[in-house]
This record gives C-alpha cells, structure tokens and sequence, in this order.
C-alpha cells in the first residue's frame, strides 16, 4: 500500500469552484490546513504566486463523515440476508445462532493482518466517495484481546489511508457464548478489566452499549456509562432501534454524544437528546435490510432542533452498505429529509455526532483541509443519483487522495 503522506500536497489556491447554493468560490490551503474561503474576486494578495488547482467549475462541499459504522469484523452474514428474506426476523437470526454471535467466531478467528486487509478494502470504497472522518466500532470481539485487536485495525486504518478514524468501544454489544446467561457478570469484565485496559493503551475515544431486550438493559447500559465517565470518555448509544427502551433519556443523561438507529424514539427521548445536545443518527441501511416499518419520528426531531446526522452503519448482518451517498438517497426518500438536511447530516452534523466538529464537517478556516470536487450541477444530485460517484477530487488531510494530481 503506497503511504499515505506519499499523496501530492493540496496546498494552493483551489479556483473555479461553486459553493452549495451554487455561488462561486475559492480556497486557499497551506500546511494541510483551509486558511482563506471566499469570493474568486476578494482573494487576497498573498495568494497571487500560489500554486493554482482549477476546479473547473465542480461543486464542493466538505468532507464526508461516516459516524456510524462496525467496519473492523471476520467472516460474512449473507446468510442471514436469505434468512430474513424467508421470514425470519432479527431475534429469530440471534437465537438461530446468527446476528452479532456469529461475527464474533468468525471476528476472533481471524488474525489482526486479516482483519486490517479486510476492513482496508472496504474502507476504500467509503474513501473514494469523499469519506474524510469515520467512526469504527469495536463489538465483535468480546473479549479483551480480540476487542484490542479489532481497536488496533481501527488505529493502523487510519495511519495507512490518512483518515481521521474516531475508535469507539462497544464491548457491550452483545452477550459472549462463554458468558451465556450471566450478562450481569459479562458487563463487571467490560467495566472492570476490558474498558479501562483499552483506554489506557490510548486505543478508545468514546464508549457505546446496545441498549435493547436482545442486548442490555438500562441498569447494565448506565454501569458502562458510569466507567466510561470515570475515565474521561464520551459516551453513545444504539437506543430505540428495536422497542422503546428509555435509552435515549438515560443517554442523554450523560451528555451523549449521539444516539443511534431510534426509530422507537419517544417525544420524552427527543426532549432529553435536544436538552443534552445529543445528536440523532440516522440509519436507514439497516432500517432498509431489516424492511422495518417503524420510521423514526423525523417531524418531532425537526420540531424540536435535534440535529440529525446520518451513516452507514456498515456491518456484515444488518447494512452491509459501503456507499455513503446511498445513505443520503435513503435518507431522503424513506425518511423523508430534505437534501439540505441530509447534506448537513453526513457533514456538519455527523462531525458532532463524533465530538468533531471543531476540526471537521464544514469549510472553514483553520481547519484541516477536508473537503470534496463534486461533477455535478446542483447540490440536490449527491441525494438524487444512486449507483453514481461523480467525484472529481477529495482533499483528506491536506492532500490529495483522490481525482486531480493523485
């Protein structure tokens, strides 16, 4: 794999360019860094000697950001697809021997290199459609020393490609076999020994827990929040994807960062994510594969401010999808968001969703240069096509990674 830091350098003066409205636009980049956004006209003279990137005449955006995804995993689910599709629903898959578990074989099987190799192509599918921030959970592992495994993957991905990578432990995803009926004492080893070893290795940047009647309940989630706030760690959710289970409220409780999936979402969980800050994400790949009926409730998360973002979830069982411009489309016409708020929901909102958004999700100056080239004539195409990628060019990092000069 050719080094990241090998990729030309996006410093100069990037032209001929048209912002969201369709307004035109330069930029200015030096050191890897967005230091003048502007009119083409008002570029100041400093500029005049600069290194000229012409981009003739795309639209640019910022980066994109995945804040939602289990990417580092063993093994394939396709079966489960057929399953499903003959009837079965998601508890009958996880007590057939399916679902989380059989990741978690196949997740502990495989070697580090194995698992990097695998999860580095999938990654560069999400990178080539303008991917500049993601979130990969841990989960599949369950144990000490293959959650570390799949947290280290997380950590050389983002070394090798040049991606800012958020690594999130989800230890508290489901109940390891050897722990079969004693979720009280599986959730004291995530508390005890898995989470505050992980951090300590500096491999942990946020703590997640699957609060649902097949996972774990209230009490086990706030013990994982209570250990995750004892060291310093942010903390997130799978909440209300299933049933409404009050995990958004507890949630946000703690300050989360996010909740995720809610289609379950109570008017009391919407209130408490809007007086926490808590973000909303939104995944409609898995509301697609599982062909869940129950909409998240889109009008009283718009009424009531909540900042909605949205991701792939990309997992082997319940969205194996590796196109975030898909997700835009989805979120578009299964949930009903305009193209502004799924533009702003795999941007600016998937940032915060992430702790990120002083470093990324807009254009603006003294931040790392993260943005994105875009073939198209207005903002609306990134949702309207499917199947598509009209990338012209993505700077990551303050580099060229894809398009012009790569």
């Amino acid at each position: 794999m050719t080094p990241f830091a090998s990729r030309p350098s996006a410093d100069g003066l990037w032209t001929d360019l048209r912002d969201i409205d369709g307004a035109p636009l330069a930029l200015a980049v030096a050191d890897g860094v967005l230091r003048w956004a502007g009119p083409p006209g008002a570029v100041p003279a400093g500029w005049a000697d600069a290194r000229v990137h012409d981009g003739g005449g795309a639209l640019v955006t910022p980066g994109l950001v995945d804040c939602h995804t289990h990417l580092v995993y063993g093994g394939r689910r396709a079966n489960e697809f057929a399953m499903r599709l003959a009837g079965a629903s998601y508890e009958e898959v996880a007590k057939a021997g399916g679902g989380i578990v059989a990741s978690v074989r196949a997740t502990r099987e495989a070697s580090e290199d194995e698992l990097f190799a695998s999860a580095s192509a999938r990654l560069a599918n999400l990178l080539a459609e303008g991917v500049c921030a993601i979130e990969i959970k841990s989960g599949y592992g369950l144990s000490l020393e293959h959650e570390r495994k799949q947290l280290r993957v997380a950590r050389r991905l983002a070394e090798a490609h040049g991606v800012t990578v958020r690594a999130t432990f989800l230890g508290a995803h489901a109940l390891p076999p050897e722990y079969a009926g004693r979720s009280g004492d599986y959730i004291d080893l995530v508390c005890r020994e898995m989470l505050p070893a992980l951090a300590a290795e500096g491999l942990v940047d946020a703590v997640d827990v699957f609060c649902e009647r097949i996972a774990f309940s209230l009490e086990e989630t706030e013990h994982v929040f209570l250990s995750a706030q004892a060291l310093g760690l942010p903390v997130k959710l799978h909440a209300e994807q299933l049933s409404d289970m009050g995990g958004a409220a507890l949630a946000a409780r703690y300050g989360a960062l996010s909740c995720d999936h809610i289609e379950h979402l109570s008017q009391a969980g919407v209130d408490a994510m809007k007086a926490a800050g808590t973000v909303a994400v939104l995944l409609p790949g898995a509301y697609y594969t599982l062909r869940d009926t129950q909409l998240p409730p889109i009008a009283a998360l718009r009424e009531a401010g909540v900042p909605m973002a949205v991701s792939t979830d990309h997992n082997p069982g319940t969205s194996p999808a590796l196109s975030l411009l898909l997700m835009l489309n989805m979120a578009c016409t299964l949930f009903r968001l305009t193209v502004p708020e799924a533009l702003d929901g795999v941007t600016r909102h998937a940032a915060r969703a992430l702790g990120l958004q002083g470093t990324h999700g807009a254009l603006i100056v003294g931040q790392s240069a993260n943005f994105v080239l875009w073939d198209v004539r207005e903002a609306a195409e990134l949702a309207y096509w499917f199947g598509q990628r009209p990338v012209r060019a993505v700077v990551r990092q303050g580099r060229i990674a894809e398009g012009e000069g790569a």
